[in-house]
This record gives C-alpha cells, sequence and structure tokens, in this order.
C-alpha cells in the first residue's frame, strides 16, 4: 500500500488552503505520526500546535508548522471517507442475508460490512472476528463509542459453528479489552431456533450482563 493519502479537495480560505496545500499534494504525516485512517487523521490534527508533512506531486516534501485553535480543521478532504479500504466480512453466518439473496442485483448490495471503524461512524454491527488487537487499543485510544456488536452466543463453540469461523469464539475476548477501557457496547442476537435459543439464550444474556453497565 501506497504510504500518505491523497488530498482531493481543500476548502478555500481554509488553514490548508493558507499553507499552499493543494489537491494532488500527498498527506504523508501529523506530528510525525504516520496516518493510518481518518481516526488518526482527526485525533492527531486536533492539536492547537501541529507539524505536517506534505508532499507535492514532483516529490518535493514540505513540513507546515500550524498554530490554530484547538479542535481546527485544516479543511483537507481525500478520495474516501475512512482514508482506507472497507473491511469486508470474512464468516460465513448461517442466517446472513446477504448471503441469501437473489443473484443479478448491483455489486455493493453484496459488500458484506465488518468493520468496526464503521461500527462508530455508521452504526453498523460487527462480529469482532475482523479486528486485529491493534484495532482494539485505537478503539479504547481514542475512546470511540458506542461500538456495535453482534454477539449470537458467548458459547465459543457454538459462536464457531453459527459464524462459520473457526476463530469466533476468541474474537469475544476483544470485548474484555473494551469493558476494562470503558467504551460503551450495544449488543444483538440474531436468534435462530434450535441453534442458539433456550438455554444457550440464557448463558448468553447471564454473560453479557457481566459487562454492564458498558454493554
Amino acid at each position: 500500500m501506497a504510504r500518505g493519502h491523497v488530498v482531493s479537495l481543500v476548502q478555500p480560505g481554509s488553514i490548508g488552503d493558507e499553507m499552499g496545500i493543494e489537491p494532488g499534494d500527498i498527506l504523508l504525516e501529523i506530528n510525525g505520526h504516520e496516518i493510518l485512517d481518518v481516526f488518526d487523521y482527526h485525533y492527531y490534527v486536533d492539536d492547537e500546535n501541529i507539524v505536517v508533512l506534505i508532499e507535492k506531486p514532483n516529490g518535493e516534501q514540505w513540513e507546515l508548522e500550524i498554530d490554530k485553535d484547538e479542535e481546527e480543521g485544516l479543511g483537507l478532504e481525500f478520495g474516501q471517507s475512512l482514508m482506507d479500504e472497507y473491511r469486508s466480512c470474512r464468516n460465513k453466518c448461517m442466517f446472513c442475508f446477504i448471503d441469501q439473496m437473489p443473484a443479478g442485483m448491483r455489486d455493493t448490495l453484496y459488500f458484506k460490512d465488518d468493520d468496526s471503524r464503521l461500527s462508530f461512524l455508521q452504526g453498523n454491527y460487527i462480529t469482532l472476528t475482523n479486528m486485529s488487537d491493534h484495532d482494539v487499543k485505537r478503539i479504547v485510544k481514542y475512546h470511540l463509542e458506542p461500538i456495535n456488536i453482534s454477539f449470537q452466543t458467548t458459547n465459543p463453540a457454538l459462536r464457531c459453528k453459527m459464524l462459520h469461523n473457526r476463530f469466533a469464539g476468541d474474537a469475544l475476548k476483544k470485548v474484555d479489552i473494551l469493558y476494562r477501557g470503558g467504551i460503551e457496547m450495544n449488543g444483538q442476537i440474531v436468534l435462530c431456533k434450535g441453534v442458539n435459543d433456550k438455554e444457550e439464550l440464557e448463558r448468553t444474556i447471564r454473560d453479557l450482563t457481566g459487562y454492564l453497565p458498558f454493554l
């Protein structure tokens, strides 16, 4: 993956405009930190005193020292709202409505989102199976909440079966990190008759109450 993020638009009269940043320039770093996505960008750009490293199309690099109001933006926009690729779901859940859709519809309807960043931005529910330990730590560091989680069951073996993913049970351990970090979570259970109902449902609800008041 290429380093940096290409600026697609600079708002007229903004700090970025005044500093000579133009569409086509590449944002490399803020305060010496490489920017992975939109959350890194907003976290580091909110400081009053920042140093922004920009690369021009000719390869020339500009180090811009900027003094501004706290939480004041630079007026820059990038090609993707996340400043990164969207992460798709790799599970084969037995109840997945996208897998059950008929063929021949527009491609975007078949994209299965499982991106924790969109859970915060758009309210999407995630399974936790597509998250690294680094992803979880960033949620706690930036205090991104609420995070919406599809639990289905707290029985690790049954969760692996329902999601058709052998790591689905271990993924539940990430909830402990979010809980210790004080992150607000919303949980949902897709109830499948004869699978995760009755005693399994009672177990799941009992286990999830252990995460009060954050879940």
